[in-house]
């Protein structure tokens, strides 16, 4: 009986883990929720103008203000005063939706319309696992993390800064990260963008993989560019911004707003900032180069007046987000936002309500880029190892809803009706033993034993499970294959770059 037993587990281990093979397409069937009525968008979007035109955004660089003068922008102190006429004619000129190059030609995302990308965790400086704890991470936990989104089938992107790799100087580890994308993963992949210099970087090793022409008509990174809220670009930010532009290269124009600190207590106050905002980098980035794709963002949330801490999954954010899809929808350009947030520490019962608090309404919203889709913690300063597996069982959930109800005509199962008789059963019709593996999608994370099996196979909590998941993914990894001529030529370039970097003076 044991040894059934331990037959069955590997059967159904070997069963989990070709999930990793499957190329999960972003079939998204479901309808679109709005919140919000046409007149209310209509008075945002106006009111944004008036933001825009009399009170005026902060762009603090010479060059952008530079641009921003030669296509009729009033430019004083810093403030830039954007012309109603001159932001409609811009945010017009940014496409409604664009395709993403992955190395894998079979993994490529479409951005808009109606399908879904889930991206992962962004930035955290700390990760945290069941045996180790929380610490500061390493760029072996980058490594291990682009490897984890690699294997997840409903990750459709392997997103950018996953983790910060704090062991390596901070000027040269956007070469480390950017090759890591490259040589553990075949998925699209994010820039870097702490500065143009590291842009061009990014830009050049792209071209180095998919060549510089390919990469003007269809770009190859996507890269997120965040506003300083309240109303103000800085020059780190767009540095990026140009070179990424220049490059025709995708950008996901992000205001990062804290309701109560950093824009209004009230969210229709709020959507007004941020709306602003939002528009006035992507009529920058068609002044520079009219075409370049775009991507709306919103990462909104609260603070907590009593503490100034910020809150994830408070049911505003979720107004702000369901509000923010539907004025993207208005420019008809694509949206990001949402993610499996939370200020849990640990993925306890608190992480696992407010990220699922904080997906839905993504999901109801039809989000076209969701980042921070798996391994957030701690308000983003931690990326969880089974926190991000736990949650990559989740998107298989979300998954399979937005594929919404299977009309086919072998989904009537009209041949099974008529032959089960009154008080009969489905469980060995045809139709059931044609689907019986694949008719529900079962977390393989979850447990849906009964309490006598659960307990017989060591009463393990999904923390426990996730840990176990993870050191499984990591250690039957095996990466993509990857030409080497390009790999030699990444790593000459790396070389070469870094050198530069180490004889550069150090910034004051």
């Amino acid at each position: 009986m044991a040894r059934r037993t331990r037959r069955r587990r590997r059967r159904e281990g070997r069963e989990e883990m070709a999930l990793v093979e499957k190329i999960v397409q972003p079939l998204r069937r479901v309808p679109v929720y709005a919140l919000a009525e046409e007149e209310v968008i209509e008075t945002i979007h106006q009111k944004s103008l008036q933001v825009l035109a009399e009170v005026g955004i902060a762009f603090y660089d010479a060059e952008t203000q530079a641009i921003l003068k030669a296509h009729g922008v009033t430019v004083r102190e810093d403030i830039a005063y954007f012309d109603p006429a001159v932001v409609e004619e811009y945010v017009a000129k940014a496409p409604a939706s664009f395709t993403q190059l992955a190395r894998n030609p079979e993994r490529n995302v479409h951005i808009g319309d109606g399908a879904v990308c889930f991206a992962p965790v962004y930035g955290p400086p700390y990760v945290l696992d069941w045996e180790r704890g929380r610490r500061a991470s390493t760029l072996e936990d980058f490594h291990n993390f682009v490897k984890l989104a690699y294997m997840s089938p409903y990750l459709h992107h392997s997103g950018g800064t996953l983790v910060e790799p704090n062991d390596v100087p901070v000027p040269e580890r956007h070469l480390d990260m950017v090759f890591a994308h490259i040589k553990y993963s075949d998925k699209p992949f994010m820039g870097s963008v702490t500065s143009g210099a590291n842009a061009l970087d990014s830009v050049r090793m792209a071209e180095i993989v998919f060549g510089a022409e390919r990469m003007r008509e269809q770009p190859a990174l996507l890269s997120l560019i965040n506003v300083s809220s309240p109303r103000r670009f800085d020059e780190r930010m767009l540095g990026a911004l140009r070179v990424y532009a220049e490059a025709r290269q995708a950008l996901l124009i992000t205001p990062f707003i804290l309701s109560g600190a950093m824009a209004p207590v009230s969210i229709a106050g709020t959507l007004v900032q941020m709306n602003a905002e939002a528009l006035a980098g992507i009529v920058l980035a068609q002044m520079i180069s009219p075409g370049t794709p775009v991507i709306y963002g919103s990462f909104q949330t609260n603070v907590d007046l009593r503490s100034g801490a910020p809150v994830f999954g408070s049911p505003e954010s979720q107004i702000a987000l369901l509000v923010g899809s539907q004025l993207a929808r208005r420019y008809n350009v694509p949206f990001r936002s949402g993610g499996m947030l939370t200020s849990a520490k640990i993925p306890d019962a608190q992480a696992g309500y407010e990220s699922v608090m904080s997906m839905l309404p993504a999901i109801f919203a039809r989000v076209h880029f969701i980042l921070h889709a798996a391994g957030w913690l701690e308000n983003g300063l931690t990326a969880g190892y089974e926190k991000f597996v736990l949650d990559c069982n989740v998107l298989g959930m979300f998954d399979t809803f937005l594929k919404g109800l299977d009309t086919s005509e072998d989904a009537w199962a009209e041949e099974a009706i008529r032959t089960v008789p009154p008080g009969g059963h489905h469980l060995d019709t045809p139709h059931t033993l044609r689907h019986y593996r694949t008719a529900f999608y079962q977390a393989p994370l979850f447990d849906y034993s009964s309490a006598e099996q659960w307990e017989s196979q060591g009463k393990k909590d999904a923390y426990h499970r996730a840990h176990e998941w993870v050191r499984r993914w990591l250690r039957e990894y095996t990466p993509p294959p990857l030409d080497p001529g390009i790999e030699e030529a990444l790593q000459d370039y790396i070389a070469r770059r870094r050198e530069e970097i180490r004889k550069q003076p150090p910034e004051v």
